[in-house]
């Protein structure tokens, strides 16, 4: 654990530990939890309010996730130019609001896919794309930790935010679950951030080459950085179109609602763990043959769900993909500073999040055409667990670290 600054006389709080817990609680009531690990739950109550078909509402998740990965290397930028509380109290309470808005939708579908492309917008403020820099400059050689505890934050709301959403749903209406909701982030998330989430003073940094690290341009030149693409994109195809039709298809197959809740929390749980076992393996193993041995976890849960007929296979499934979500959410921005450093780590972590989020609109439409043509999800998610197994070998192509910017980190 870096120590510096911490008196032997009188002992204290680590400061960076404190921004690792408020960046928790934020990415916890983030987009990246609140919005993708409740979008499923939602999705049978609108279809039956107004009508919609499956793949209309689907369509509203994925102009979330284009409008993200169009405004997520700007977010990056301003990031990296202006630091993560700036950026991210803005962007955390605009996004609370429209989630909160939502309780006021109409018939038309219009209304609905405005208020996700604003969510789309806002939303990788309020993810660990906007925590992590702020993280990463307190820690060196715990990174991964620190960083798998801020995005344990993300696996927290996976967990807890399916059966409440459900829970309210059921209790008060889907109207009031979108009010309840939204205003956690902006009771919970807003308050924190402002308080502790901040860079570590330049003067405190014990080397300057903590934040050192390739420009933009020799970023996206580099092999390393594309087959982290190239890896990102496959898997966030197949994973999030598993997450956003996991209920729906379970309570298709005669699952109960509950039980299918449940299963979408185990989901969120296992991402918890799997970010937390990811990091602290991050700190002790080469990072790409980590992400390998999680992410092909995952590829057996999608291959589990698509013949999945009952509760426990289903809840298995969905650990096994929640493991693989965990990971990857984990070893993206370590690999990105372990290849780059810090320099523009922000405006990197946001092209990333481009290809995740574009991949991200693709696989729930693509789950929602297949089950509209067809009324099964069977031969598309055997696909997709194939290509995902592709998508962890990728990571096995990885060269090592370059020494430049990994010495010391």
């Amino acid at each position: 654990m870096d120590m510096s600054g911490v008196s032997a006389r009188a002992p204290h709080i680590f400061p960076g530990w404190l921004v690792v817990l408020a960046a928790y609680f934020g990415a916890m009531v983030g987009f990246g939890s609140l919005l993708v690990f409740t979008f499923g739950i939602f999705l049978k109550p609108l279809t039956g309010a107004f009508g919609w078909s499956r793949e209309s509402v689907s369509a509203a998740f994925g102009f979330a996730a284009l409008t993200v990965a169009v405004c997520s290397p700007p977010l990056g930028h301003l990031l990296d130019r202006f630091g993560p509380r700036r950026v991210i109290l803005p962007c955390m309470a605009v996004f609370g609001t429209a989630f909160a808005s939502l309780g006021f939708l109409t018939a038309r579908l219009a209304h609905l896919y405005a208020i996700f492309i604003l969510l789309g917008v806002v939303g990788n403020g309020t993810t660990q794309m906007g925590y992590s820099r702020a993280v990463s400059t307190w820690f060196d050689r715990h990174r991964g930790l620190a960083l798998a505890l801020l995005l344990a934050g993300v696996g927290t709301g996976a967990m807890v935010f399916p059966p409440v959403a459900q829970a309210l749903i059921s209790g008060h209406g889907w109207r009031a679950a979108y009010f309840v909701l939204g205003s956690l982030v902006l009771l919970l998330g807003i308050p924190l951030t402002a308080a502790f989430v901040r860079e570590r003073p330049r003067e405190r940094t014990t080397t300057n080459a903590a934040l050192a690290g390739a420009t933009v341009s020799q970023g996206l030149r580099s092999p390393a950085f594309w087959i982290l693409i190239a890896t990102l994109f496959v898997s966030s195809v197949s994973m999030n179109g598993s997450i956003t039709h996991l209920s729906p298809l379970l309570t298709d197959r005669g699952v109960p609602a509950a039980n299918a809740a449940l299963a979408a929390s185990m989901l969120g749980f296992a991402s918890f763990c799997g970010r937390l076992i990811t990091g602290f393996l991050l700190d002790r193993f080469f990072g790409p043959r980590v992400g390998f041995c999680v992410c092909a976890l995952s590829a057996g849960g999608i291959l589990l769900l698509a013949r999945a007929g009952s509760s426990v296979p289903g809840i298995v499934a969905a650990v096994l993909i929640g493991l693989g979500v965990g990971a990857e959410a984990a070893f993206t921005p370590y690999l990105l500073t372990r290849y780059f450093g810090l320099r523009a780590f922000s405006t990197l972590y946001g092209f990333t999040w481009t290809a995740y989020a574009i991949a991200g609109a693709i696989g729930p439409v693509w789950m929602g055409k297949a089950f509209d043509a067809t009324g099964s999800y069977v031969s598309l998610l055997t696909f997709l667990s194939v290509t995902t197994l592709g998508a962890a070998g990728l990571l096995l192509l990885l060269p090592k670290y370059p020494r430049a910017w990994s010495a010391g980190l």
